[in-house]
């Protein structure tokens, strides 16, 4: 059996806070293990990485404009 992992942990591994991690799982972006209802939560190493590979965003190339107005022309 894998290794379970407490909400304070997970939290502390992932970066983030304990209620954005329960934000995470109310929303189900994250999978997790409940043994009984209203009981401790736990979460596996899979189902962390899995929302990391979910969270992860591709970076977008710069803009040649950092405003959105549009250059001079010149009059002649």
């Amino acid at each position: 059996m894998e290794k379970l992992i407490s909400r304070k942990e997970a939290a502390k591994i992932l970066g983030i806070s304990i209620a954005t991690l329960d934000a995470a799982r109310n929303s189900g972006l994250i999978s997790y293990v409940q043994y009984v209802q209203n009981g401790c939560v736990y979460f596996t190493d899979a189902g962390l990485q899995e929302y990391i590979a979910k969270c992860t965003h591709r970076a977008k190339p710069m803009e040649k404009c950092a405003t959105y107005r549009k250059p001079r022309s010149s009059r002649g």
